[in-house]
């Protein structure tokens, strides 16, 4: 990707650089699981730890699963995601919806996001508070959903961690 895009026009290439950080020892991501109560979806645990704990993927990047990026701004909102996913209990929750939450939620960003993201794993931040977000529990587990707080409300967008990767990656 990097050689088709070298001027890094494509959105979020300035972010990520194409590049993928070192993938995570199986004690690490089984550690992860442990101290949050949860199972990894098996699409997305075997990529953390086959392939790279992020940063190269749609958006502004893939997140990392276990350490704050090291370029981390303290200005950057999807800094406070990554650290509210991370408080105790908070990815063990149950996912709330059973259905899409089409259109505009009705609260500006973070005052409804916390609730209606429990049991979810913020992937990517796609701009303007928009975030994609794998499911960790219930009937939608392993779904990737994008929730826009302001306009596009909580809907799926892809099946499967597999798929939302590699369709950015074509």
């Amino acid at each position: 990707m990097a050689a088709r895009d070298p001027g890094r026009a494509h959105f979020g290439a300035d972010t990520h650089r194409y590049e993928l950080a070192p993938a995570l020892p199986e004690a690490e991501i089984g550690a992860f699981e442990e101290v949050h109560g949860i199972e990894l979806p098996a699409e997305y645990r075997s990529f953390v730890a086959e392939v790279g704990n992020g940063p190269a993927g749609p958006g502004h990047g893939l997140m990392p699963l276990t350490a704050p990026r090291p370029e981390a701004h303290e200005d950057w909102a999807v800094d406070d995601e990554w650290e509210a996913d991370r408080l105790p209990g908070r990815l063990a929750q149950p996912f709330l919806l059973t259905e899409p939450l089409p259109g505009r939620i009705g609260a500006p960003t973070g005052e409804l996001t916390g609730e209606l993201t429990g049991g979810t794993l913020m992937l990517a931040e796609e701009g303007c508070g928009i975030y994609s977000r794998l499911i960790l529990n219930g009937p939608r587990r392993g779904e990737v959903w994008r929730i826009d707080p302001d306009w596009g409300g909580f809907v799926p967008v892809s099946p499967c961690f597999r798929t939302w990767y590699t369709e950015w990656a074509r």
